[in-house]
């Protein structure tokens, strides 16, 4: 079931193909331990407000690391379409930061997946987050971070874990 979807395109995105099924890849990334363990950035989280699994309208504090640096965001689930689509909106004490978006669609003997981000923060953001982070060029960062979840996701789907 969805909220939203993003209209424009997003700031960053990567694609692979993957030898699993689209239900395979979707229970991975709709878990966010699970999504955890194959992020660049993202390192675990916390569910909120009564949740216990991913369904629109869930909220989940997210834990956040680069080198030494770490950083925690609230992020509220938006799309939660079994075997193809799983998305969610980020947000920092209350201001957004960005819309993270897995599609799956069947392609070949598995799927193909495609992960985008849309960046959300106000110009006058950037700034403070980007000394958090530690990141700049956030657009960039995303793009690297993109390729190597996607990369760590298949070798974990595909080794049957």
């Amino acid at each position: 079931m969805s909220v939203s979807s993003a209209s424009l395109e997003p700031s960053a995105t990567g694609q692979i193909e993957v030898a699993a099924s689209p239900a395979r890849v979707y229970a991975l990334v709709s878990d966010p331990s699970a999504l955890a363990e194959v992020a660049e950035e993202y390192a675990g989280h916390r569910w909120l407000g009564g949740a216990s699994s991913a369904s629109v309208g869930a909220r989940f504090k997210g834990s956040n690391k680069r080198g030494f640096r770490r950083w925690n965001t609230i992020s509220t689930i938006t799309d939660a379409d079994d075997g193809s689509r799983f998305a969610f909106e980020v947000s920092a004490f209350g201001i957004p930061v960005a819309r993270w978006q897995y599609d799956l669609e069947p392609a070949g003997d598995g799927c193909r997946v495609t992960e985008s981000t849309w960046e959300k923060r106000p110009g006058w953001w950037r700034y403070p987050t980007s000394f958090v982070t530690g990141v700049w060029d956030r657009e960039q960062q995303n793009r690297a971070n993109i390729q190597a979840t996607l990369a760590r996701l298949k070798a974990r789907v595909e080794a049957g874990a």
